[in-house]
């Protein structure tokens, strides 16, 4: 393991590092430990400077969000594995063997995510990521064991090692060179679905993308950015009308899109029902930004997109017309 680095990205995440970080040293065993900061103002620095001298700190100088604050810190890290995890998880015994071993193993394997359970419910399985990730024809995000805000126990049914489309942000790991061959996060997206992104990208490259079930970490989730926020709202829908225009296939493009965006409008309309109209201005204030930065991020697009990018239709449809709310009955 001594060609992993663990690099975790903090901001102002001070009590984090205090309840997490010990769980990160007495687990990784020999792998290299970097914490990238992307300028705290809460003495974090300070803090981890004293209390784990071992641990090499990479000092960020803004607060660069996920995708720039990771790209500057990992230009400093020599390791050929990267994992990028947050700052609210909790990593178990021997969680980093497994990973390694199937990188070892499969050489055109790119990218890995252990399964993420909820730290509270420590049964079932954290809405970030699960037990690996896909997208349905419109770009909707779902999880082996998550569904939209329906979340599984964990009984041991994903303990495999299989491919996914994407994994998650929460608890990355992804091949040096592969980070560097795709160009790292797209720093336009600052936060959420950057992830989603640069799989997308690893895919339409080949790249193999892979669940390890034999390890397994706790999330916390919202650590930083909490769901009630109308910033994530923003984030979220913004981010995601960008990375599908960067990514979907040629002659999806302007059907896949016009659907979603009436897609969004729907969603906008249940803001309303709700009550929740700083999340309605969120969603208008994210097509904005979508419509003044389009032509930017269709001179993103790659020469090759694969059509098979998605796993099902419309995980709306089956979630919410036909009430199928668990992965393995979905598709």
């Amino acid at each position: 393991m001594n060609n992993i680095a663990v690099v975790i990205l903090n901001w102002n995440g001070k009590k984090l590092l205090e309840e997490f970080l010990p769980f990160v040293i007495k687990y990784s065993g020999n792998a290299a430990i970097y914490v990238a900061d992307n300028a705290s103002t809460d003495e974090s620095v300070t803090y981890v400077k004293s209390a784990f001298p071992q641990i090499k700190i990479i000092e960020n100088i803004g607060n660069y969000g996920y995708a720039k604050g990771y790209n500057e810190a990992l230009k400093q890290v020599d390791e050929e594995i990267y994992a990028l995890v947050n700052s609210d998880i909790e990593v178990t015994e021997n969680w980093l063997l497994p990973i390694a071993g199937l990188f070892e193993k499969d050489q055109e394997t790119a990218i890995i995510q252990p399964k993420i359970l909820d730290y509270y419910k420590r049964d079932t399985f954290e809405y970030a990521g699960a037990a690996g990730g896909f997208l349905d024809k419109y770009g909707f995000p779902y999880c082996r064991g998550r569904i939209f805000e329906t979340l599984e126990k964990d009984n041991g049914q994903y303990n495999d090692e299989t491919e996914i489309f994407w994994a998650s942000g929460a608890c990355f790991f992804i091949r040096k060179n592969v980070f560097w061959e795709l160009g790292g996060l797209d720093e336009d997206f600052f936060a959420h679905q950057e992830e989603i992104d640069l799989c997308w990208k690893a895919f339409n490259k080949n790249h193999k993308i892979k669940v390890c079930g034999s390890s397994h970490v706790y999330h916390v989730g919202g650590a930083t950015l909490k769901n009630t926020n109308p910033k994530k709202t923003f984030l979220n829908f913004r981010n995601s009308l960008w990375m599908m225009t960067k990514n979907l296939p040629k002659g999806k493009l302007i059907p896949v899109l016009f659907i979603r965006l009436c897609f969004d409008g729907i969603a906008g309309l249940r803001f309303v029902f709700q009550g929740k109209f700083a999340h309605l201005w969120a969603v208008l204030k994210a097509h904005f930004y979508f419509y003044i930065h389009l032509f930017k991020f269709l001179n993103k697009r790659e020469s090759k997109q694969y059509k098979n990018y998605y796993k099902t239709k419309s995980i709306v449809y089956n979630y919410f017309i036909i009430g199928k709310k668990n992965f393995n009955n979905s598709l």
